[in-house]
Order: structure tokens, then sequence, then C-alpha cells
């Protein structure tokens, strides 16, 4: 069970299962609680959770029953080891095999297939009869976060792979029993081809849905003309309001893929900056929610190397909701310290380092910034946009 614990960093579902498992099935793998510590019918999910997240260690080792004390030179030697195979498993195991699976990768790791899509009648039947296409839970989410944390995971490779040998089998810890070990072995440059196929699949799903949607905006199915009205209400809340730093159109007349124009604000740290945006919308949204992908350079705490954005909605069922989180996650200057949004490791580690680091946040920030105005001089603004600026 404990060994298990590390992967609520990556998948929650997947250590709530490892949990159930060990309690239920081994019994014998895992001590008894003392009185007050058993299970009781008024514990719920939030309690358990608050109890895996107590015993969340850098140390893992000695969460394990006797070995909380263990300071032999064999244990700290055991520590090190054990820390570097769940590590390797977590990635495996709980971000790696469960995206695999939703994306229809066979398991062989040799041949790909790709997820089937629906066809247009499919579609129909579905979204005709008000029952939207069923999402398994948690698949969206981790594709969303998997975008986010990609450097992150491969920032993870490049390290571990300094550490350990390719093909090296994981040391059986004093603790493991037949039946009850993590057995294999380390394979770093497996898991990167592997990473780099998820990203390669999920950015081309994403990249399919507007081509999904003009096949649903031609059959005048509700989620098409629902999205044409959420796009034109936005706007005239913007006309309305003079929000001169928001410029927003469909793409081609498309209403699943919105083009999304940002100002820099007069006297903020993107003053004088214009970003360029594309909004991907799915035709099973809000069950699929929107994916944003940043087009013009931006060295941002809130957008990945592959310029992912990250942010937060504070309702995901309408885009005006993500049109405005959208717009705070650029614009906060100062926000408080949140561990989701690591998504440029790099640049999280200038801006909460030292107040030099912060500096120099603040210089790469500022170059993109300015490189942004050369990039429009590269790639031109739309007529209507120019006449914003003008």
């Amino acid at each position: 069970m404990l060994r298990a614990r590390s992967a609520c960093l990556f998948s929650g579902n997947v250590i709530l299962k490892v949990y159930k498992l060990t309690m239920a099935d081994r019994p014998g793998s895992t001590w008894h609680g003392e009185r007050g510590e058993e299970w009781s019918s008024v514990q719920g999910l939030e309690s358990i959770l608050l109890s895996i997240q107590s015993l969340l260690s850098n140390n893992p080792y000695e969460n394990e029953p006797g070995y909380d004390k263990a300071q032999t030179a064999e244990d700290n030697e055991c520590k090190k080891c054990y820390v570097e195979k769940i590590r390797h498993e977590n990635l495996r195991i709980a971000v790696i095999e469960p995206l695999e699976s939703s994306l229809g990768i066979l398991p062989d790791r040799r041949a790909t297939v790709v997820a089937e899509q629906p066809s247009e009648d499919d579609d129909e039947d579905q979204l005709q009869n008000d029952d939207k296409p069923g999402i398994e839970q948690f698949i969206d989410f981790r594709k969303r976060r998997f975008l986010w944390y990609y450097e992150s995971y491969i920032q993870m490779i490049n390290t571990a792979e300094t550490e350990t040998s390719r093909k090296r089998k994981f040391r059986r810890m004093p603790f493991e029993s037949q039946g009850n070990t993590m057995d294999g072995h380390f394979d770093y440059p497996e898991l990167r081809r592997r990473l780099a196929l998820l990203k390669e699949r999920i950015i081309c799903e994403t990249q399919n849905w507007p081509f999904e949607g003009l096949g649903i905006k031609k059959q005048e199915l509700s989620i098409a003309s629902n999205l044409q009205c959420q796009y034109a209400q936005i706007v005239e809340d913007f006309k309305r309001q003079k929000n001169f730093a928001v410029d927003l159109n469909l793409v081609d007349a498309n209403p699943f893929l919105w083009a999304f124009t940002y100002f820099g604000r007069p006297m903020s740290h993107l003053d004088g900056g214009i970003f360029k945006f594309k909004i991907y919308i799915s035709p099973r949204f809000p069950d699929e929610q929107p994916r944003v992908f940043v087009e013009t350079s931006l060295f941002h705490v809130r957008v990945s190397k592959e310029g992912v954005l990250c942010y937060f909605p504070r309702r995901t069922d309408e885009m005006r909701y993500h049109i405005e989180a959208i717009v705070a996650a650029l614009e906060e200057e100062s926000p408080p310290y949140d561990p989701r949004t690591t998504v440029n490791p790099g640049a999280t580690k200038l801006f909460w380092g030292s107040p030099e680091d912060r500096k120099n946040y603040n210089r790469a920030l500022r170059r993109s910034v300015e490189r942004s105005a050369e990039w429009v001089s590269v790639y031109p603004l739309d007529h209507h946009i120019r006449k914003i600026l003008t």
C-alpha cells in the first residue's frame, strides 16, 4: 500500500484503487490499526485523501511498518534504491499507461492504433438524444494535465538517466516478499519515447476537434449553435465594457476553434505585448474541456515550453469563464504559490527563487514581450485587430 502512495502525485484514481486492493484483499501486507485508527462508516473520500496525504514522504521507505527508524548503511542504500524505482514506476503506471489505454495505444509498445473517432451519424444519435458522449471520469483531466506537465516529466527522466543504467533491475527491499513485490527494471529511454508519442496523439486529437466540429455544425446540432451564441455574447460584453485588451474571433466561422489575441495592458508586466492564442473546443464540451495554445512565444510561469496555457476557470460549463480565467492567468503578477501551475519548470524556478532569480524571470518575460511585436511583424494581424490598435 505504501509504495503506491506516491502515485497520488500523478493520478488520484490509481492510488485509490491500489489502496482498496491492499486493505481489502491483502490484509496480511499491512499492520492493524490501533483503536481509533480503524475504518469507520463515518469516514468518506475526504478523510481517506487526508490520511493518504499525511503519509506522502520524500522517503517512503520509512513509511513501511518497522522501518520508520531504520538507519543502518544497508537501510540508507535501500532508501535511495526505493525512491528510484518508485519514481520510475509512478511515471510508467500512473502517467503513461492510463493515457495509452485512453488513446488506444497497444500495450506491447511496438505497434499503435489511433483511437477510433465517432462518425457523424454517431454524433447525431448521441447529441440529438441529449445524451452526451460518455467520457470516462478523469480521462480528459489526465490529458490536459499531461500537456501541462510534459516538460516536468522529461526533466525528471533526464535527471534519472544520469543516476541509473538502462535495463538495471529493481532492487528488492527487505520488507518485500513473494506476491508483494515491485519487480522490474529501469528503462527511461523507453519512457521518454512513450511520453513523446502520447504528446503527439493528444495534440493530434486536439487539432482534430475543429474538423469534427464542422461536421456537427453542418448537422445544425445544438452544441454548435450554443457555442456560437456564447461567442457572440462574450464579444458583445467586451464591447459594452470597452475592454480593448482582448480580441476574440471564430477561425473560419468555426465555433469549435477560437482565435484569441491579448494586448498587454499599460504599466503591466505585459505592457506593449501582443499575444495570439488558439482555443480548441471539443464537440463534447463541457465534458471535455478546451485546450489553449499560445502561438506567440511567451516566457511565463503559466505557459509551458510547448505553448500550453495553464488556467483554472471558476466554472467549466461556459466559455466566458474560460476567457476570464485565461486573462487572469496572464495578468496575475504576484500569484500565491500553487504547485499545480508548475508547467514551465525553468520559469517557475526563477519566479519562486531568490530576489535575483525573480529579476532574471522579469527580464526574460520582458524580452518575450518585446519579441511579440517582432512576431506580429512577421505574422501580420488581421485587419479588424489593426483597427483596434489605431
